[in-house]
């Protein structure tokens, strides 16, 4: 599994209808992607679950790099350049993937928490206990799935999870689910990936 996801942050002044209306018209052309796990999209309002700013911020599961790379070289993500600017794409390595008791449901919001892994630590332990997070929130009220990935150039933990309500039980950035696509969500692998 690799997880994925852009940020652009807009200005505090945008009209976040513009990002709604992108999504409503585009969002179902991934419904069907070959090796797309998930692709949730996201967003975020100044003001809204205490955001400070406005952003797009699509977050990602994929099963192979190979629908990963067809999305990024393939043109489908040239749109996206064209209109906002080409943002940085982060990838992390997936650590672990566990469903909620919410599966199914629809997604309302999604939270990101990022963390630094810190110097000097035991990896093992600091990877186990991230698939331990993930098993964590997929176990609170409302969680459809929460997700552990790693990446290993930067040393940054990523813990993202889906919910079917606006009260979620995790820490993080939280952002609404403008829509999901989630062709082969059912192949991603759960649990522990290594």
């Amino acid at each position: 599994m690799h997880a994925m996801q852009y940020e652009i942050t807009l200005p505090a002044d945008y009209d976040m209808g513009i990002v709604r209306d992108r999504v409503a018209r585009k969002g179902h052309l991934l419904d069907d992607w070959p090796g797309l796990g998930l692709k949730a999209y996201l967003m975020r309002e100044r003001g809204v679950h205490g955001s400070p700013v406005n952003a797009y911020a699509p977050f990602y599961l994929w099963n192979t790099a190979e629908g990963m790379n067809a999305f990024l070289w393939g043109g489908a993500f040239q749109g996206l350049a064209d209109d906002f600017g080409r943002p940085a794409v982060r990838q992390w390595t997936g650590l672990a993937l566990e469903e909620g008791g919410a599966a199914g449901s629809p997604a309302v919001v999604a939270v990101r928490r990022r963390e630094r892994v810190p110097d000097g630590v035991v990896l093992s332990e600091v990877m186990a206990e991230a698939v331990a997070e993930a098993g964590r929130l997929a176990r609170e009220d409302g969680a459809l799935l929460a997700a552990a990935a790693v990446d290993a150039g930067s040393w940054e933990l990523a813990h993202f999870s889906l919910w079917e309500h606006d009260t979620p039980k995790a820490e993080g950035d939280v952002f609404r689910v403008l829509h999901l696509s989630a062709p082969e969500l059912g192949a991603l692998p759960r649990g522990r990936q290594w």
